[in-house]
């Protein structure tokens, strides 16, 4: 229904945001991983998805169109409610979790509070094959980052960090800064972070 909302930040909290368009005050849902890239913002645009329940209408708000393409598919998995998908993208970011679907870790997908291993078997199950054919989120997510990102961390855990933080922190660095970056400007950036 509603594409994207764009406005003012008017309260923002880890969970929701009311955001002002010209004097009327949305309540949008978002995850952790929004909350992070919107921090500090007093303006900015969230790409939404409307959810109609039998007892609410709930609003779903998202920093980026390839988070909001990963809440659909995985609201469309049995079982796994709007609630539900939002603690998974609060949990790990996009990239973890199409990475976690792709590799079959149920592990991983299970850790997240409220996810049993059926549950997180029939995401697996469900999402590997709409992920690997479908729209091409999984190639965006991550064959555009894959090389520079082995580069990047197999040089970091040269210089002796933990492979794991590392990975994360290039993983972070590649989502605020983007893909345009050499290996160089990566690794000094996840330096930075540390």
């Amino acid at each position: 229904m509603y594409s994207y909302i764009e406005g003012n930040l008017v309260e923002k909290t880890p969970t929701y945001v009311v955001m002002d368009v010209n004097g009327i005050g949305y309540q949008i849902h978002i995850s952790l991983h929004t909350y992070a890239q919107i921090e500090g913002l007093k303006q900015c645009r969230l790409h939404t998805h409307f959810v109609v329940r039998e007892d609410a209408q709930l609003l779903y708000g998202f920093h980026s169109i390839t988070e909001r393409k990963l809440f659909v598919q995985l609201i469309s998995v049995s079982g796994v409610g709007a609630n539900i998908a939002r603690l998974i993208l609060s949990s790990m970011s996009p990239n973890e979790i199409v990475a976690n679907i792709l590799s079959s870790n149920v592990a991983a997908m299970q850790s997240v509070k409220g996810i049993g291993g059926k549950t997180a078997q029939r995401i697996i199950i469900d999402l590997k094959d709409k992920l690997e054919k479908g729209d091409g989120m999984a190639d965006n997510l991550q064959s555009a980052h894959n090389t520079k990102k082995e580069e990047a961390l197999s040089g970091l855990v040269v210089l002796g960090f933990n492979k794991n933080l590392a990975s994360k922190a290039i993983d972070k660095v590649l989502e605020t800064k983007g893909s345009d970056l050499s290996v160089e400007e990566l690794i000094k950036n996840v330096l930075k972070s540390f």
